[in-house]
């Protein structure tokens, strides 16, 4: 299974982010949802600021671009094998930064690509 942050989780569950925390943890992925705000998504807990992970797989995104620059360093840093850029955080500036570490690029939907079994 895929340890997945999702960088912009929240308490509410008519977000697509929420959403994404729920079916990655049904489909068996171990999660890190990160957020501004404190709560939790099915018992997991929402970390707040920059948490340390280690052995990460996947970063999804639902941070619009506008909002991510704060966190390029951040993300970089914790290696992932990929970053799935979901619709509306499309970013060719951290894409390209990201691929420069060789991290795959993903635009696309975590949702999606998870009810297809792609993810």
């Amino acid at each position: 299974m895929k340890k997945t942050l999702v960088l912009g989780a929240t308490t509410n569950p008519e977000r697509y982010a929420y959403r994404a925390v729920q079916r990655l943890l049904h489909h068996g992925h171990e999660v890190v949802p990160v957020g501004i705000r404190a709560g939790d998504i099915e018992g997991i807990p929402i970390q707040q600021g920059m948490p340390v992970v280690a052995d990460l797989d996947t970063i999804s995104l639902y941070v619009g671009p506008a909002n991510q620059k704060v966190y390029y360093d951040y993300l970089l840093s914790l290696q992932p094998k990929r970053i799935i850029f979901n619709p509306g955080t499309e970013n060719p500036e951290l894409e390209a930064l990201a691929q420069q570490q060789n991290i795959d690029v993903v635009e696309g939907c975590t949702l999606v690509m998870l009810s297809i079994g792609v993810y």
